[in-house]
Formats: structure tokens, C-alpha cells, sequence
């Protein structure tokens, strides 16, 4: 017997397989190797969202501190920072023209007329959304509103063990009453089946290598290009696509040597896509991919 040929074999089945089909890849990335690659300070160890504020710039809101940080990336260094309320949950953030959102986990929503300053009094707007813990927040801008990612389960039995994307008029300061998105874990995973994706979430400890996804959604964007909905879900290591109806269209599995806990998406105005990852096994990240159709 060949005793080299069944130990390969054996460390194989140990790990899941991130070189996953072609056709399940997102296109224009190569998620495999970031372009560009920052280690981040201490300050951002629990980082849980970006949002891009200029050519150089990102703003950077983690949990438990009521304060933005801003990183300037070409020279790799945290340039400011705006306190903008108490400490608490917050977890992710978005610039809208020239004002900011910052999201906290009870749905809360905190306006910064200003970024300009080192402090802010940002009120609390009771967006009432029905989730209890809500992690992902972008600006569609086709639709002039934000999206809110819901990470916990919905109250509401007709979308109970479903996770769900409520969209939050700006104008009218009101949470839409049906939800943006509606996602079904169980659609995902037989996605990923079909498509011979296999992996673990963290919270996994079985021995096989089926597809694992519990779908508690981390962090959110919107393709500048192809106004594509990305979605993390940091737990199981994926990444997905979705169109505006809703329809899934790709799930790419992260590897999570680089995603070691993915909790920010965000994009350049050229689809360069960004993602941080909290320092919860290492140093916090930061992780740029060059947008292009044919990578």
C-alpha cells in the first residue's frame, strides 16, 4: 500500500476545498489573493464596518465604542477619529453624499451631519425594525435608501428560520414594511450542494465535509457596477451574490486564513472591493481586490 498516497488523502479530507468551481466564483475577483493586504492597529482590533469616504480614506466603526475612526490606507496610519454618541453595539456604517449613518445591533440608526469635527451629538433613529441583532448597512442608491442586513431572526412567523434585508426611506425616516430581501438559509445551502461547494461553518464541529451555512448575515454592499447585492455571512465563510429580484447567483467560499471573521464590504466607485476582518485570531485586516471582468 501506498502509505504517502492515503496520508495526502487523509489531510485532504480534513480541510475543506476552497479551490470550489469556476462556475461558482464571483466574477472580476480573485478572492484568493487580495491585491493589496493591511494589517491594522490595535484601536480597530474589533472592526465590524467600512465605508469608503475618499480616494485614500475609509471610515471604520467597530463594536462597543461610539466613535469613527478614519484610516488613511496609502500611508497605512489612523488619521482622526469623531466621537458620536455613548459606547455601545455598533456595527457597521455608510456615507450618504455627505453625511454619515452608523448602525447599532438593535436596529438604531445614528446620523453625522458632520464629519468634519472630533465629536458630533448624532440623535438615535428608531428605524423598528423586527430583528433584535442587525450587523449589515448600505446605501442603494438606485433607490435612494439604505439597507439594513438583519443577522438575527425576524418576528414575524412568515419569515420565521428565514433571514431577511429591510430597505429605510430617508426622506421619510420609515422601515419599509415588507422586507428588501427575503433569504431562505436552506436555498443557499442547496445552492452550494449543487454546486459541489464544501465547507464549515465555525460553529460546526461534525467530522463531514458537507456544505454547512447557517446564513447570519455580517455585512452588506452594492456593486457600483453591476448594482449586485453582496452579502457576508462571516461565520460560514461565504460571500454571495444576489440581483435586485432577490434571485442567488454566486457563493464563493473564503478561505478563512484571509476572512478570518469578515465583518465589512464595501466598494471603490470602479467595483475595487474591500473587506475588513476582525482581529479576533490575529491582527484586523483590511483587504483590497481589484475589480476586473476577466480576472
Amino acid at each position: 500500500m501506498n502509505y504517502l498516497l492515503v496520508f495526502v488523502l487523509l489531510l485532504v479530507s480534513l480541510f475543506p476545498d476552497f479551490n470550489q468551481p469556476a462556475s461558482t466564483r464571483i466574477n472580476g475577483y480573485n478572492l484568493s489573493k487580495p491585491d493589496k493586504l493591511w494589517y491594522l492597529p490595535d484601536e480597530l482590533k474589533e472592526i465590524s464596518g467600512i465605508t469608503v469616504t475618499d480616494k485614500t480614506t475609509i471610515a471604520c466603526v467597530q463594536d462597543e465604542k461610539g466613535v469613527v475612526f478614519f484610516y488613511d490606507f496609502l500611508n497605512s496610519k489612523i488619521i482622526r477619529n469623531i466621537r458620536f454618541y455613548e459606547d455601545g453595539d455598533y456595527e457597521d456604517l455608510v456615507m450618504v453624499n455627505k453625511e454619515m449613518f452608523v448602525l447599532k445591533s438593535d436596529g438604531s440608526l445614528f446620523k453625522l451631519n458632520s464629519v468634519s469635527g472630533k465629536a458630533t451629538n448624532a440623535a438615535a433613529i428608531d428605524t423598528e425594525i423586527p430583528s433584535e441583532d442587525n450587523e449589515g448597512l448600505c446605501y442603494d442608491a438606485d433607490g435612494k435608501k439604505l439597507l439594513i442586513a438583519c443577522k438575527g431572526d425576524i418576528k414575524n412567523d412568515k419569515y420565521k428560520n428565514k433571514r431577511a434585508v429591510y430597505s429605510f426611506d430617508l426622506k421619510s425616516n420609515s422601515l419599509s414594511s415588507k422586507p428588501f430581501l427575503v433569504i431562505d438559509p436552506k436555498a443557499v445551502k442547496r445552492f452550494g450542494t449543487d454546486n459541489k461547494i464544501k465547507g464549515k461553518s465555525k460553529k460546526d464541529d461534525d467530522d463531514d465535509d458537507d456544505f454547512k451555512v447557517e446564513f447570519r448575515m455580517s455585512a452588506i454592499g452594492i456593486h457600483p457596477v453591476t448594482k449586485k447585492i453582496f452579502i457576508l455571512a462571516a461565520s460560514d465563510y461565504l460571500l454571495c451574490v444576489f440581483n435586485r429580484d432577490g434571485k442567488l447567483e454566486n457563493i464563493e467560499l473564503l478561505d478563512p486564513k484571509l476572512f478570518n471573521k469578515a465583518e465589512g464590504i464595501t466598494f471603490f466607485p470602479n467595483g475595487d472591493l474591500l473587506v475588513s476582518n476582525e482581529g479576533e485570531n490575529g491582527k484586523p485586516s483590511l483587504l483590497r481586490f481589484n475589480y476586473g471582468q476577466n480576472r
